[in-house]
C-alpha cells in the first residue's frame, strides 16, 4: 500500500475535568478513516510511540496516543535508561484500572467527534505496560480489534486492585485480540503466556497468540537494545492484517 501524506498535532482529551495530552496523526487527504489508539510503554508518549502513530496514519488510519500518566506526571516522556525504567515503573504502579478504562473511553468519545473518523469501532495497540492496558480496555464495547505487545502482569496483576488480575476480564473482551510475546522476555514467563492463551481459548474470544523465538521484551521498539527487526516486521504485518480485517468492514 502506498503511504499517505499525513498531518500531526498535539490535542487535549477532556475527561471529567482532566485534560489528557495526546498526539494525533491522520491522513491529509479528505475521507473517513478507521481509528487506532496507540498506548505508550512505561516511558510516556515518547518518540517511539509518536512514530508508531505516524505509521498508522500513513496506512490510512486516524491514530491517537493519549498520555496515560496524565494524572501522575503531565508531560512525562523519557528514554530507556535504567533510571527511566525505575520512574516509569513507579508511575505504572500508581495507575488504576478504573481510571485507565475511563481515559480510553474518553479517547474513543473524542475520536468520534472528528469528522474524519469512522464511528463503527476502533482498534487499540499497546506496548509494554500499554500491552497490558489494551488487554484491560478490550472490554469496552467500541473496541473491535486489539494488538497487545508484551504486556507484563496480565496474568497476575491488575492496576490498583490488589489480589486481582487483568486476565480475569477475558470473558468480557468484545472484539478480536492478537497478543505478541518474545520467548526470551525476562518480564513475562512463558507459563503466563500459556495461561493467557488458554483463558482466551476457553472463553471463545477470537484471538491469536504469537511467540517469537529469541525475541526479548521490547522487541518491536527500534530505539531499544532489545529490538528484533525480523520479529518486529512480522508482527507489524500481522497487526495491519488484523486492523484491515476488523476495522475497514
Amino acid at each position: 500500500m502506498t503511504q499517505l501524506d499525513i498531518t500531526t498535532e498535539a490535542v487535549l482529551i477532556e475527561n471529567n475535568g482532566l485534560n489528557i495530552d495526546s498526539y494525533l496523526a491522520m491522513p491529509k487527504e479528505d475521507g473517513v478513516f478507521p481509528a487506532v489508539i496507540v498506548i505508550q510503554e512505561i516511558f510516556g508518549v515518547n518518540d517511539h510511540i509518536r512514530d508508531v502513530s505516524r505509521r498508522f496514519a500513513q496506512q490510512g488510519y486516524v491514530a491517537i496516543s493519549p498520555a496515560i500518566y496524565q494524572r501522575l506526571a503531565p508531560g512525562f516522556e523519557t528514554g530507556y535508561t535504567p533510571e527511566s525504567i525505575d520512574i516509569g515503573r513507579k508511575y505504572k504502579n500508581q495507575t488504576k484500572a478504573s481510571e485507565l478504562l475511563s481515559d480510553i473511553q474518553a479517547t474513543i468519545d473524542y475520536l468520534y467527534t472528528l469528522p474524519q473518523v469512522k464511528k463503527t469501532g476502533v482498534g487499540t495497540i499497546g506496548f509494554c505496560f500499554g500491552g497490558h492496558v489494551v488487554y484491560l480496555v478490550s472490554t469496552l464495547p467500541d473496541i473491535k480489534a486489539t494488538a497487545s505487545f508484551y504486556g507484563a502482569g496480565i496474568a497476575n496483576w491488575k492496576p490498583g486492585e490488589e489480589g486481582k488480575a487483568t486476565v480475569e476480564c477475558t470473558p468480557d473482551i468484545k472484539g478480536k485480540l492478537y497478543a505478541f510475546f518474545g520467548t526470551e522476555d525476562a518480564s513475562i514467563p512463558q507459563e503466563q503466556v500459556d495461561m493467557i492463551e488458554t483463558t482466551l481459548r476457553d472463553n471463545h474470544i477470537p484471538h491469536q497468540v504469537f511467540r517469537y523465538e529469541g525475541a526479548e521484551h521490547g522487541f518491536f521498539c527500534d530505539q531499544r537494545g532489545s529490538y528484533n527487526s525480523e520479529a518486529a516486521q512480522d508482527a507489524w504485518q500481522k497487526v495491519l492484517e488484523l486492523f484491515k480485517t476488523e476495522l475497514f468492514r
